[in-house]
């Protein structure tokens, strides 16, 4: 991880970089923003944690806890809401089996996202699985999709 971060600050320092900067390359580095690597570049640069966690908690695109390899992104928009989308998150909970507080499959091969609203209302309920977008999403839509998804990770493993 130190080899990691210290490339991050050399390109940091080389660009004149800020800290949405910093936060975007260990995100693109690790997948999130790990706990350690905040608390080393607060030391590094003597700019308080907090003023990283105030920012990488503000923007949507930074996730302070380790994703899946599959990401499910469910709308809960007006329209959504209206056609069903507490249905959609509710069958993914149950499918595998998450926690109220967790987002993430044990085995870190899925993340259940619920978002404010996509911006794609004609298309409710909507699910992007792996940023394709997936209108018009019934429950057994999304099981057959996530069985796709299994599918390619049994075939993966078989192959070689």
């Amino acid at each position: 991880m130190e080899e990691a971060l210290e490339g991050i600050l050399t390109n940091y320092r080389k660009n004149e970089g800020n800290i949405i900067t910093i936060l975007q390359d260990i995100e693109n580095t690790f997948g999130y923003i790990p706990e350690e690597a905040v608390n080393w570049f607060s030391k590094k640069l003597d700019i308080p944690a907090s003023r990283f966690y105030s920012i990488a908690t503000f923007y949507a695109q930074f996730h302070l806890k380790p994703r899946g390899k599959n990401i499910i992104t469910v709308c809960r928009g007006t329209a959504c809401h209206v056609k069903g989308s507490e249905r959609l998150i509710n069958t993914l909970r149950k499918k595998f089996n998450l926690p109220d507080e967790e987002d993430t499959t044990y085995n870190r091969e899925f993340t259940v996202e619920k978002v404010a609203c996509v911006g794609t209302c004609s298309m409710a309920p909507v699910a992007i699985i792996n940023k394709k977008v997936c209108g018009k999403m019934t429950a057994d839509k999304l099981t057959r999709e996530i069985k796709k998804l299994e599918g390619k990770k049994t075939g993966d493993n078989n192959e070689g």
